[in-house]
């Protein structure tokens, strides 16, 4: 399925059904179906069309969009370029249904084709120190724990955590080809 897979750029009629498949996929009823599910430590939705609105336009990040023939859009994947030499990512979110198809591993790949061509020298994110499956996949993606950690920060924009929680960075150098 991977082949298959179109990436491209998020426009604002993209905006509704992004909001469908992020809150699919990270917190409601349907993300129990998926293995990355945050439904479990968060209440409420994990973004809102007015959040995505914003994201777009703003300076120096792209929300990247993918899509599968017969399925439509199954995924998603928003870049950062801060100051720096590092790529940020974050909402990397794949449709439930489409989970273990390769459609997360296809948009790391693509952070990784973005960061190359922005001279970036490594990429970065965050992941939930509560989540040790999240993070091995990580880790068989290169992904390695900097050392660096900070709470979640709690706020309307992100949900409300049903406990602490602590965000652990993540790190891998770009790949030369």
């Amino acid at each position: 399925m991977a082949d298959l897979l179109i990436i491209r750029p998020a426009t604002p009629a993209d905006i509704p059904g992004l909001t469908v498949l992020i809150n699919r996929a990270y917190r409601g009823e349907g993300s129990r179906r998926g293995w990355t599910t945050e439904a479990h430590l968060f209440n409420g939705p994990r973004i809102n069309e007015a959040a995505l609105r914003i994201l777009i336009r703003t300076p120096f990040t792209r929300l990247w969009c993918c899509h599968e023939p017969s399925r439509g859009l199954v995924g998603c994947i928003c870049l950062t370029r801060p100051l720096g030499d590092a790529l940020y990512v974050s909402l990397l979110a794949v449709s439930p249904e489409a989970q273990d198809l390769g459609v997360g591993r296809r948009l790391l790949l693509h952070a990784d084709l973005q960061a190359r061509q922005l001279r970036c020298i490594r990429i970065r994110m965050t992941v939930l120190a509560e989540r040790p499956d999240l993070l091995d996949w990580y880790a068989r993606r290169g992904y390695y724990q900097t050392g660096e950690s900070e709470p979640f920060p709690a706020g309307e924009q992100l949900g409300q955590p049903r406990q602490p929680l602590l965000l652990l960075t993540l790190e891998k150098p770009v790949s030369a080809s």
